[in-house]
């Protein structure tokens, strides 16, 4: 599996969406990604990762395009 596939499946699998909706995906957008999905989400992200987001990056991680940013700045190639 790339680096891809493990950060979609954590989308795909919290929030019971399907890979065609992952680009259009943001904070609050869908019932399920509130504030404990998007907790559930940055805790999942960081063990499949092995990295331990700053608060700044887990309060800007508003949409599933800027988590791909702010995965960068861990030096995450997705």
């Amino acid at each position: 599996m790339s680096n891809q596939d493990d950060y979609d499946k954590h989308f795909i699998n919290l929030f019971g969406v399907q890979l065609g909706q992952l680009k259009a995906l943001e904070y609050q957008s869908i019932e399920t990604w509130d504030s404990v999905g998007h907790m559930s989400l940055i805790v999942a992200i960081e063990e499949e990762f092995g990295i331990s987001f700053e608060m700044d990056d887990i309060l800007e991680f508003s949409s599933y395009s800027k988590g791909m940013e702010i995965l960068h700045k861990y030096s995450i190639e997705l």
